[in-house]
């Protein structure tokens, strides 16, 4: 990202990075809703912060690393979030569909993906997701 205090946030959201994804990413300020989560972790995967990817996952399901499939020369381009539940504050699991875009040596690709969040002391983790 050339200026992240001026570049729109690529996770779509319309806001700069800095007011977006950035406060969770370099400032470690904790995402207050499991979209807010999903779209700083998709904007960590475009920035290949590979540590915020792995202190957002659940420890349940986390991996060691990344995998060699996540670190493939993959262009992130697009994401679209589909549905996302709105928990109360009483909720500890929800949901966010999902649709991102990107290309892999070229080509253009989609993830289509219905991704689970638990939140465990007020705080929302990835814990895994189905794509379809």
């Amino acid at each position: 990202m050339a200026n992240k205090n001026t570049q729109a946030c690529v996770c779509g959201s319309g806001t700069s990075y800095v007011h977006c994804c950035g406060r969770f990413i370099d400032e470690n300020q904790i995402p207050l809703s499991p979209e807010q989560l999903m779209r700083s972790r998709y904007s960590a995967y475009t920035l290949q912060d590979e540590a915020y990817l792995l202190a957002t996952w659940h420890p349940s399901t986390r991996p060691v690393s990344l995998s060699e499939e996540n670190k493939l020369p993959v262009k992130w381009v697009e994401l679209k979030v589909q549905n996302a539940s709105l928990p109360d504050d009483n909720d500890v699991k929800a949901t966010v569909e999902f649709v991102a875009r990107y290309k892999l040596n070229g080509k253009a690709e989609k993830l289509h993906e219905v991704s689970e969040f638990v939140r465990e002391d007020g705080r929302w983790f990835y814990l895994n997701g189905q794509v379809s």
